[in-house]
């Protein structure tokens, strides 16, 4: 799938996680509540995640994302995974992102803010905050949105990275199972799986069905939790 579709499916992807992040019934002394901005952050962090296992494609959107430094990281990335839907398409890629956002956070703080600034900037290139075939100026953007968005954050628990994280990535792997080639899921297990429910990649099916009803759902999950958090700031004032 496309770029933008996937960044759509990781900002619905966390926006449905939310309830479930903070139901006690379920989670217990991990339940937490969210704030409309942490809501907000997670999405755009999301959203970047799940573009991020197309770091082995030298081409695609990731690689223009910050000019040269990732075109030559994909470049290599891709070569040492074994190409393009190898390695990084895989539960075990999505968990290891997720387990390492977690280790930095809590070890290196600086290559933590470095980490969630590229993830970022993949998030706002995803969701279209780029100018068409013109790659420096997008690159220059994406940098300038990128450090205001993390700029923006540092005042936020962001303690929720990691699972966002590993979450944006799950969203990927399944949206790539939707196609013909499908994903080596369990690698190293060589096995792929696939339901071509989407046949071409860029293709009608994901243009007019895939990314409107991404669209429609992640306006209604947005509606519901503002709602969700006016109700509760009601409830605890009345």
């Amino acid at each position: 799938m496309m770029g933008k579709t996937h960044a759509l499916s990781g900002a619905l992807a966390w926006l449905a996680a939310v309830p479930v992040l903070g139901y006690e019934r379920l989670l217990g002394d991990h339940a937490v509540s969210l704030s409309p901005e942490q809501v907000a952050a997670g999405a755009v962090v999301c959203a970047g995640a799940a573009i991020l296992p197309d770091i082995d494609h030298h081409n695609g959107r990731i690689a223009n994302t910050f000019g040269p430094i990732t075109h030559h990281m994909c470049k290599w990335i891709g070569k040492l995974s074994g190409g393009h839907r190898q390695a990084t398409h895989s539960i075990l890629f999505a968990v290891g992102m997720g387990w390492a956002m977690d280790t930095l956070a809590t070890h290196y703080l600086y290559a933590w803010w470095a980490c969630l600034f590229m993830i970022v900037g993949l998030g706002l290139r995803g969701i279209g905050l780029d100018f068409e075939g013109k790659e420096p100026q997008s690159a220059l953007a994406d940098c300038a949105l990128a450090l205001i968005a993390v700029w923006l954050m540092h005042k936020i628990d962001m303690s929720f990275v990691g699972f966002a994280v590993a979450l944006g990535c799950f969203a990927h792997v399944v949206g790539d199972c939707l196609t013909p080639r499908g994903c080596p899921v369990f690698w190293p297990l060589p096995w792929r799986i696939d339901v071509p429910l989407v046949p071409r990649t860029d293709g009608k099916v994901e243009r007019w069905v895939v990314m409107p009803v991404l669209t429609l759902g992640i306006a209604v999950l947005a509606v519901r939790s503002v709602l969700g958090d006016v109700t509760t700031q009601w409830l605890t004032r009345n």
